[in-house]
């Protein structure tokens, strides 16, 4: 019988962060399914940590190839999704996601016929320029007579991308671009809706579990009626355990891993770990989420041990260093410090700099 301690221990292996089964970007994306990604840096780091060796250019050459691409997808945020997987995730969520964002187009005054409009403007400009970053996205709406602020034009390029237009593009100097979604990726042949529900649900459980109808339906972004849907149609391929009086799933060839005894991992903000299930007290007890987690939704990034949130980190970067701030939220043992140490020194090297730790004193051996 699991307990519900062992579904973090689980998680960990199933989201690549314990183990790893992947050597590129591209599969650990698609093996997740999306992965927030409205803090870019933090997003990479996401992508990085789950696979050994890995480091910061690896992770902006696989998008600059178009092989990872970074638009809207599921909830009104963010995402990293593979290539392979960007159309047909965007023609099952994008209507959900609209109509969840209706009232703020309403309130900035953008009516579909200015959607629209704005719509044919940015794909004209492609025609000149095959990337263009936000500003010269900005400059040619502006161009054609169609007045807007920050908050219009964030809508409108979201708008876009929704439409299937518009997708992330290469880093030209240090400044993200744009790119028409079809010039990267062809459109193939769509699938069903029932098929779509189904290879999300089956990537989520896959990747995810354990986790429940209410983490699923939080994630997709889809409403109860059409998560409960795609489980069924998945469900001969799912077990089903109840831990906690919650029903869990997970594969049918499923077997619990023998996680390692002692781990120490340094999550990214916003990391599917916490942010990809509704409720995450099996990582997380409610009592330290004011740590982490502020009122207006901001995750910051955490430091995990076993399985279980002990604590928060901050890195600054200048140059060639990388200066790392470890926060627990009570005194942990030295073998903690030791492998947070490691960790740092891995988030390092991913980045292709040189570690500086803040309060040393925290890490002599003489605790």
């Amino acid at each position: 019988m699991m307990k519900p301690r062992d579904i973090s221990s689980i998680r960990l292996i199933n989201q690549q962060i314990e183990t790893s089964s992947f050597t590129c970007g591209k599969e650990l994306v698609s093996w997740m399914g999306a992965m927030q990604a409205q803090d870019y840096a933090m997003a990479s780091w996401g992508i990085g940590l789950r696979i050994p060796g890995f480091t910061e250019k690896k992770v902006q050459a696989e998008i600059d190839q178009g092989r990872i691409l970074r638009t809207h997808l599921l909830r009104p945020t963010w995402h990293f999704v593979a290539a392979d997987d960007i159309w047909w995730m965007l023609e099952l969520t994008a209507s959900h996601v609209k109509t969840k964002s209706r009232s703020r187009f309403k309130e900035l005054g953008l009516s579909p016929e200015i959607c629209q409009k704005s719509n044919r403007i940015i794909e004209k400009a492609f025609s000149k320029n095959k990337y263009l970053t936000r500003e010269e996205l900005h400059a040619e709406i502006e161009n054609n007579k169609l007045s807007i602020d920050k908050d219009r034009l964030t809508y409108l390029i979201f708008w876009a991308e929704l439409e299937g237009i518009l997708c992330s593009g290469i880093k030209r100097d240090k400044n993200q671009t744009y790119a028409i979604l079809g010039d990267r990726v062809p459109k193939p042949s769509s699938l069903s809706r029932d098929e779509a529900l189904a290879k999300l649900a089956f990537t989520y459980f896959s990747s995810h579990c354990p986790a429940s109808l209410a983490d699923f339906s939080w994630w997709s972004g889809l409403s109860v009626t059409d998560a409960k849907r795609a489980m069924e149609i998945i469900r001969p391929k799912f077990i089903f355990e109840t831990i906690a009086d919650q029903q869990y799933w997970f594969p049918e060839n499923f077997s619990t891993p023998f996680p390692k005894n002692s781990s120490v991992h340094l999550l990214p903000a916003f990391d599917e770990f916490l942010i990809s299930y509704k409720d995450r007290t099996a990582a997380f007890p409610l009592g330290h989420h004011p740590k982490a987690f502020t009122i207006n939704g901001i995750f910051h990034p955490v430091i995990v041990v076993n399985g279980q949130v002990k604590g928060i980190w901050k890195r600054t970067i200048k140059k060639d260093k990388v200066y790392f701030e470890p926060f627990f939220f009570n005194p942990v043992p030295q073998k903690t410090l030791d492998l947070t140490k490691k960790a740092a020194i891995n988030f390092a090297e991913f980045l292709d700099k040189k570690i500086e730790i803040l309060n040393q004193d925290k890490f002599d051996e003489k605790r």
